[in-house]
């Protein structure tokens, strides 16, 4: 394997039904711009409130993906 350097960058995705879709959100979305992504690490779980009901649920992640320089 030749010698790599990942990038890691923070994302908060967040969804009305889960806190798996609110991480697999931010992932989806992340793909959309970013090329050969390897890991996705749930780093913090928390919760949107309105008058005590939950109505998000959120979900930060670390992602990170292949560096490629401008050469």
């Amino acid at each position: 394997m030749a010698d790599s350097v990942y990038k890691i960058i923070e994302l908060v995705g967040t969804s009305t039904e889960s806190w798996e879709k609110a991480a697999a959100v931010a992932v989806e979305r992340a793909g959309q711009s970013l090329r050969e992504l390897r890991i996705a690490e749930v780093v913090e779980l928390d919760m949107v409130l309105d008058n005590g009901k939950v109505t998000a649920y959120r979900a930060k992640v670390k992602v990170s993906f292949k560096f490629e320089s401008g050469d």
